[in-house]
């Protein structure tokens, strides 16, 4: 059984709040997104450490661009998705939106998301909180979405049986 629809056409660029945006990342987003990354490491590793292994502390510029172009290749394959939050001149990025097919029993889609650590707690944050269920709902073909993070924590999704 297929994760998506044949027909299914994602959505290229979402409005998440005046200014601000969301769209398939592509490896050409190297530029902005390994500081962003970078700056939010810790908080980062906090959340996806354990469960993905990811960043890495000595994640360097040509990790990053690879890890970039293989989530590039995975949304032009319909496997997966990574959506970069972006003001909108596209000059930085905010943060990212990963939808992913299930790894764990019970859900026929992951969704989580992230911001800056320094836009942590802002409207802008606030906005993407509330964006991605609704966006989800509405716009993707899932019936059973898990927002890992929301409906449950990152070490209970870990607990969970594979799918």
């Amino acid at each position: 059984m297929a994760w998506l629809p044949a027909d299914f056409a994602h959505p290229l660029t979402v409005p998440v709040l005046d200014g601000y945006h969301l769209r398939p990342i592509r490896e050409s987003d190297v530029d902005i997104d390994y500081p962003a990354v970078m700056a939010s490491r810790e908080a980062l590793w906090a959340r996806y450490g354990e469960a993905w292994g990811w960043p890495p502390e000595t994640m360097t510029y040509e990790q990053d661009r690879a890890d970039l172009a293989r989530h590039e290749r995975e949304i032009a394959a319909h496997e997966s998705f990574n959506y970069a939050l972006l003001d909108l001149a596209e000059t930085e990025l905010l943060g990212c939106v990963y939808i992913d097919p299930p790894e764990k029993q019970g859900a026929d889609a992951e969704v989580s998301w992230w911001v800056v650590t320094d836009r942590s707690g802002t409207a802008l944050a606030a906005a993407l909180d509330e964006l991605v269920p609704r966006w989800i709902d509405r716009v993707w073909p899932f019936e059973r979405p898990r927002f890992v993070g929301i409906d449950l924590t990152w070490p209970e999704w870990l607990a969970l049986p594979d799918a």
